[in-house]
């Protein structure tokens, strides 16, 4: 396979910390600059959005149309749904309900298709697997699997002796599997260069939330096991065998099931996942592209590789009140499955404000609020928001505050903000200020590369995240995690906004250091990682949309 190199900044470092560090900085869209990448896209090299394993056997999986249950609200909670068994229907809706397509568009004889889980530019980076014992009515043996998403289908890589499997499981409770994600990074330099490894794990932090999402559809729930290190990862998904294909940089592994909140350890005992090694592993992988630009992504990738090792101990903010909304009905399965990016907003739309309230928070972590009980860690990321269209709150910049104990070190952060009033009607369990009365339709399209995506709809956002203190805390492993808890957030909003009946899209183009300019960021204690906007969208007429798989039969 053929290899180019981009013209980009050297990012070569022995500290693995120094070297993402660089990695942010050289990436950063400047007003005078974008970061580096294609001039053009090379349409010849376009990679396939589909990886298959050729020779693995296929298991095709059940298609589960959306139900009337459960309730959209409800089963945010964990526990408010009763679990429903672990067999082949159960995780057939699983991977139905996170990472499927969810329908074809086609336009002037071109096709494509989109999924459940959310991408940047539609490319998908994400791949998924199963790791699983005996499953009935799917498997009699614990095995291996690559999630094919065209056809609904696992590929069989590899089948697990049941003396191993159990030794691998043995701290975990009974019904319990695990789905592993890994990302091609190459899907998204194609098109977006050297800033393709910060989407990379957006797209990460979208599929972790979707599976935690789909999950709880189950009365299941999910843990990250994050004590892992990635070399381990890759042992046990057979993603770092040797081959020809654009590789899959291993990034986690989520176990999921009934009863997985017992889970004490985050981690899988290491003579086991060392014995993966040994399997015998089936299939190769499709090559994606016939040619390739190396856009340097493989610099921050190896240092941000996890090492074995305790994870930070997760310390969530409580409510102080009872929630203030009551529960909506509208089925959570249709609004997974219909979720879509809007490509341009109306600039027209409102939603009210206790609307918006009740959006934002859905955002904020708390003790089973899902999908951020997933996430093995105290939040990191608050939202700088911009309203434009909201009824009964004034035009300007607000600051949502996800974890409280940090309000005062961000206050201080804020350095060009005068004061911080609290809006009018924001609930006692939402840490919402006003940082300022304005219009900022003009300065949320400028700081989003001047797309008028960030101004016409009824608000947009950044995703600021306390940066420096986790990372010399963790090391450069914990770097892709910030971007993973924005990606949660956002998929959070993308659902958000289809119950409410507007729409919304994630916007990676925005002008870092323009962001932290305007809330005055001094030094890199905060960094904007991540837009948003949620509003009315313009529907193209110009596309067609067709179902995600042909029907299936009829008995």
């Amino acid at each position: 396979m053929n290899r180019r190199t981009g013209d980009v900044v050297s990012l070569s470092s022995p500290d693995a910390l120094e070297t993402v560090r660089r990695y942010h900085q050289a990436t950063k869209h400047q007003d005078q600059r974008f970061a580096r990448g294609p001039g053009h896209l090379d349409w010849n090299t376009q990679p396939d959005p589909f990886r298959r394993y050729l020779g693995a056997s296929l298991i095709p999986l059940d298609q589960v149309p959306p139900t009337a249950e459960p309730r959209y609200d409800e089963a945010f909670v964990e526990g408010r749904q009763p679990p429903v068994p672990l067999n082949r229907l159960g995780i057939s809706q699983l991977f139905f309900d996170s990472l499927a397509v969810s329908a074809w568009k086609s336009a002037g004889g071109t096709r494509w298709a989109l999924r459940v889980n959310p991408s940047s530019g539609n490319l998908h980076p994400t791949e998924g697997y199963l790791l699983c014992g005996p499953v009935d009515g799917l498997c009699a043996v614990p095995m291996v699997c690559h999630y094919a998403p065209r056809e609904h289908a696992l590929e069989v890589r590899a089948k697990v002796g049941m003396a191993l499997w159990e030794a691998l499981s043995e701290r975990c409770p009974l019904d319990t599997v695990f789905v592993g994600l890994t990302s091609v990074h190459w899907r998204e330099a194609w098109k977006y260069g050297q800033r393709a490894f910060r989407y990379c794990q957006h797209d990460l932090g979208h599929a972790i939330a979707a599976v935690a999402i789909a999950a709880a559809a189950l009365g299941w729930q999910t843990r990250l096991m994050d004590d892992l290190g990635t070399a381990e990862l890759a042992r046990l998904l057979g993603t770092g065998r040797k081959h020809a294909a654009e590789p899959e940089e291993p990034d986690v592994l989520i176990a999921v099931g009934p009863r997985v909140t017992e889970i004490t350890e985050r981690t899988l005992p290491e003579d086991p996942v060392q014995r993966f090694a040994g399997l015998e592993w089936h299939g190769t992988p499709n090559a994606l592209s016939p040619d390739h630009v190396d856009w340097a992504t493989d610099a921050p990738a190896t240092a941000a590789r996890r090492p074995r090792g305790t994870s930070p101990k997760q310390r969530l903010p409580t409510s102080r009140t009872p929630e203030s909304w009551p529960p909506r009905p509208v089925p959570l399965r249709p609004v997974i499955r219909q979720r879509r990016s809007a490509v341009a907003m109306d600039g027209q739309t409102q939603i009210d404000r206790d609307l918006f309230y009740r959006m934002l928070h859905k955002t904020v972590a708390s003790p089973g609020r899902i999908p951020f009980s997933t996430l093995p860690w105290t939040p990191h990321i608050h939202l700088a928001i911009f309203v434009h269209r909201v009824d009964g709150l004034a035009r300007g910049l607000y600051m949502l505050v996800r974890d409280r104990t940090q309000r005062s070190e961000l206050e201080a952060a804020c350095t060009r903000v005068a004061s911080w009033v609290r809006p009018p009607g924001c609930p006692d369990e939402l840490d919402l200020w006003c940082l300022n009365q304005s219009d900022t339709r003009r300065t949320a399209q400028a700081v989003s590369c001047t797309q008028d995506i960030a101004s016409d709809g009824c608000f947009s956002l950044g995703m600021v995240a306390e940066f420096e203190r986790p990372l010399e805390r963790h090391g450069a492993w914990f770097y892709p995690r910030l971007f993973w808890e924005a990606g949660a957030i956002g998929q959070v909003l993308y659902l958000e906004a289809e119950a409410a009946g507007v729409r919304s899209t994630g916007i990676g183009c925005y002008f870092d250091d323009a962001m932290h300019d305007l809330l005055g960021f001094e030094d890199t204690t905060y960094q904007d990682l991540y837009h948003f906007t949620v509003g009315g969208a313009v529907e193209d007429t110009r596309l067609t949309t067709l179902p995600a798989y042909p029907a299936p039969p009829t008995s």
